[in-house]
This record gives structure tokens, sequence and C-alpha cells, in this order.
């Protein structure tokens, strides 16, 4: 009876260890892989065509304002919050290319009063989402760890510094879509996932130019 036990324990231990190596072995290339940002474009049957187009209509008012200006002109970051929260709608579009090569979800702003619309508002301590062109700033570490300063370039968001309105990061957005349930709500600032923000740093670092965030509605 001890043989047998002894057997079968030496059997199931040898047969866990096969499996383990196999496991190692199927994945290592999975592991050793690293995606440039470069190599990556988001696939446009994940976006419907009216969201596309939107993408490019909004992209082609910034290159024009981005040569006179001095702004990069090859990509830029587009926020469609026409979308709902729990859907990926901020995107890092890639103007010559026409490819969106990244997509990340982004919370809104909560405004001051319960309503079922999105608030969108450029006044000090609304709380609100203000639409328009920005010019993304200098780095910092803020309350919420990285952090990008915010410049509003229109009428419609040009309290934006002064207003305290950032890009950063918060761990109550999430990676992936959770759609229909939307995420949480910001109090004004475009808010993503930090493993996003992480992506979204190496654009606008590794860019000589300053890139512009698109928020529209």
């Amino acid at each position: 009876m001890k043989f047998l036990i002894k057997f079968t324990t030496t059997v199931l231990l040898i047969a866990a260890s096969f499996l383990a190596l196999a496991y190692f072995i199927w994945y290592k290339p999975k592991f050793n892989t690293i995606v440039g940002k470069t190599s990556f474009t988001v696939s446009k049957g994940d976006f419907n065509k009216k969201i596309l187009l939107r993408i490019k209509q909004k992209s082609m008012e910034l290159v024009e304002y981005a040569n006179a200006h001095g702004y990069n002109a090859q990509y830029c970051f587009m926020v469609d919050m026409s979308m709902p929260s729990g859907k990926k709608r901020f995107f890092v579009y890639n103007i010559k290319m026409d490819a969106i090569m990244r997509a990340g979800l982004v919370a809104q702003g909560s405004g001051r009063t319960i309503s079922t619309a999105i608030p969108f508002s450029n006044a000090p301590n609304s709380l609100c989402t203000a639409l328009g062109k920005y010019k993304i700033g200098g780095s910092y570490m803020g309350k919420f760890g990285l952090a990008f300063k915010l410049f509003g370039l229109d009428t419609t968001n040009d309290n934006a510094f002064a207003r305290a309105v950032v890009l950063h990061a918060n761990s109550c957005v999430p990676n992936e879509e959770t759609a229909p349930i939307p995420i949480c709500l910001s109090w004004g600032c475009p808010t993503v996932a930090p493993a996003f923000l992480q992506e979204l740093k190496e654009y606008i670092n590794d860019s000589e130019k300053p890139v512009l965030l698109y928020i529209y509605y």
C-alpha cells in the first residue's frame, strides 16, 4: 500500500513538472515580446464608421493649427465625449497614417448638479469637462502621481490651467471597457488608467514639439 501511494505521488509530481515546463515553453514567446508604440495599431474594426469619421474630421482641424503654432502635426490625442464612458474613447491618432495607435478609457467631469447629460463648462469650480484644444505641458508628481499640465487654447477651455485641470491617472479607471456600465467621474480632468498614462507618457516625451489634446462632443 505504501509503495502504491509513493508510486502514485511520484507519477503525479512528474506529470505536474512536465505540464509546468510545457506551459512555460508554450508561453515564453509572449513573455519576451515587447510591443513598441510604433508597431501597434488599433484595428479599425473595433470602432464604427461614424466614430472613425469624427476622429479624422476633428484631427484635420488640428493640422493647420499645429503647423502654424509649432505643435506636433504627426499625431495627437483625441477624446470623443459623445461615446459612453465605459467605451474606449481616448485615442492616440496618427494623422499622417490615418491610424489609431492607442485607445483607452477616460473619465469625464462630474459637474455639481445631477444630470443624465454630460455637463460641460469652463467655469472655475464647476467640476466639469471643458471642450476644446489643449496644449499638453510639462509633467509633475501630484496628488494622483504622474500628471501633465494642460493649457486650454480655446475660449471654451482657457481656464483649464487656473482650474488645475490636468491629464492624470486614477486606479478607479480600468484598463478594459465596462460599457454599458459607466466608469468613475473626475473633477474636470481627463483621467485615465495608470497603465494607459504610461503609454501616453511615451508619446509626450518622445515628441520634440508639444502634443495637442482635443476634447470634443
